[in-house]
């Protein structure tokens, strides 16, 4: 299986929602909406915003499962 590398991270604050590519060797612990500039951390027991905030997992996870996560 080839994993998603496109997913569209939405604010929860202000509902700015873009496409963003995610990486595949590395977890994004930060993410700062261009619209209200809050800063998006992931969510108790997520590994990155993308699995928190976006529409498509982070690759591990897409991979492996939430025992894939990129911080195992």
């Amino acid at each position: 299986m080839t994993p998603e590398l496109q997913s569209t991270i939405t604010c929860p604050e202000c509902g700015f929602s873009r496409q963003e590519a995610m990486p595949t060797d590395a977890c994004t612990w930060l993410w700062e909406c261009p619209s209200c500039g809050v800063l998006l951390k992931p969510k108790p027991g997520d590994c990155c915003v993308y699995c928190s905030y976006a529409t498509v997992p982070c690759p591990p996870v897409q991979l492996a499962g939430k025992g894939g996560c990129c911080t195992s």
